[in-house]
């Protein structure tokens, strides 16, 4: 154990850290490809799948043909994030892995606390960030507060013209790599983590529909872990020995 200075604004405090190694979380979000290996593998059919996703209007509505497949009803690329994927969904993907939902705990270390011993700029290692992407927003792909006009990479689909509001995610791993390494911890999309066995669960980041706010870490988002929304991913971790 060593101890760093950690920056948490508006003050520097120090904490111990634990000599890092390389990060046992994802460094992306669970992609369309890899969760259709699992689903083809499993003969899984989701509940959105079933009964179709979950999408904000004029309040939720459930639209079918929106699921992981196609997440705005219509031919998806491999590359981008499986959303409309439940917590339990999301679980046993992991599990099939060898991995497992990040606790919400395990999800802000990762996100926010610089862990490697020779990051590169701008992150320093023992340093704890306000956003996944360090200091600032900028890069992630929010509403807003991001840099982007219409989110980041500038390049992504535009996906406004099927949405009420926003323009929709990017593929995994086109945004900035932030603290970590790890793409997209600050929005993009809603990430599952645990939080106990009940009905609600963790969501964490932000997404492609919120402004910087809900990218910090004490935001404190929770959703009913059954909900399978247009916006919400996921990613693993590893088993720790």
């Amino acid at each position: 154990m060593r101890l760093f200075v950690v920056g948490v604004a508006p003050a520097m405090i120090a904490v111990p850290v634990a000599a890092s190694a390389p990060s046992p979380i994802d460094q992306t979000e669970v992609s369309i490809g890899q969760f259709a290996e699992f689903a083809e593998e499993t003969g899984l059919i989701t509940e959105a799948e079933k009964s179709g996703g979950k999408v904000f209007e004029a309040g939720w509505v459930q639209k079918p043909g929106w699921n992981w497949r196609t997440p705005y009803g219509v031919a998806a690329s491999a590359d981008e994030p499986a959303v409309h994927i439940t917590f339990d969904e999301a679980q046993s993907y992991c599990v099939w892995r060898g991995k497992r939902l990040p606790t919400r705990d395990e999800w802000i270390r990762y996100a926010y606390t610089e862990l490697r011993d020779d990051p590169p700029e701008p992150f320093k290692t023992g340093t704890t960030y306000r956003y996944p992407t360090g200091v600032a927003p900028f890069g992630a792909n929010c509403m807003d507060d991001c840099g982007g006009a219409k989110g980041n990479p500038p390049s992504k689909t535009d996906q406004s013209h099927r949405l009420m509001r926003g323009y929709g995610h990017a593929e995994v791993g086109t945004t900035i790599a932030g603290v970590n390494g790890l793409y997209d911890m600050g929005a993009n999309v809603w990430e599952w983590a645990v939080i106990g066995n009940g009905p609600q669960q963790a969501t964490m980041g932000g997404s492609w529909w919120y402004g910087k706010t809900q990218m910090t870490a004490d935001y404190g988002a929770t959703k009913p872990r059954h909900m399978a929304a247009i916006y919400i991913g996921f990613r693993c971790i590893g088993f720790q020995p």
